[in-house]
């Protein structure tokens, strides 16, 4: 088996999107992914309703925290093959220059940790959102990543991220 793909899920808190997005590709990849998260402004904790939602897949939520991106743009850094998006702010942020040229993709999400309501209503946002991303990490994970040559992963990552959830 070869090593496994590294991907960078990035956001702006890296609190709650990216956070679900790391769990999710390190769940469902199975070994042939190895995820992280971080965000461009973390805001130093994991939103509880996150916390929720990945424990109730049953995935450990030890080593899970809020941190910069510039943890990620180090030296000595795993180096990443992919990175992804997930909110609109991190969009439009000039990221650092990440080595070995990952290949790289946009997939926004509403942020569920802005809903305003009772905890009933923030826990429907954050499944809603564990769904919606773990529908495009779905759609990833079954790309032929070993036949595709960068260009065509590109490709694809990018219309996945433009796929209605």
């Amino acid at each position: 088996m070869q090593k496994p793909y590294n991907i960078l899920v990035l956001c702006t808190g890296n609190s709650a999107r990216s956070i679900l997005g790391e769990a999710l590709f390190n769940m469902l990849g199975a070994g042939r992914f190895k995820a992280y998260s971080a965000g461009s402004h973390p805001t130093g904790r994991v939103n509880p309703f996150a916390i929720e939602q990945i424990r109730a897949l049953g995935v450990p939520v030890e080593g899970l925290r809020s941190k910069s991106w510039d943890e990620f743009a180090q030296p000595d850094s795993p180096q990443m093959d992919f990175i992804v998006t997930v909110c609109d702010n991190a969009a439009g942020e000039v990221c650092p220059l990440w080595p070995g040229q990952p290949v790289t993709a946009h997939w926004g999400f509403p942020d569920p940790a802005a809903v305003d309501g009772t905890d009933d209503q923030k826990r429907a946002a954050f499944a809603q959102t564990l769904r919606q991303i773990r529908n495009r990490v779905q759609l990833f994970l079954s790309l032929p990543l070993e036949t595709l040559d960068r260009m065509a992963i590109e490709s694809r990552m990018r219309a996945i991220g433009r796929e209605t959830l």
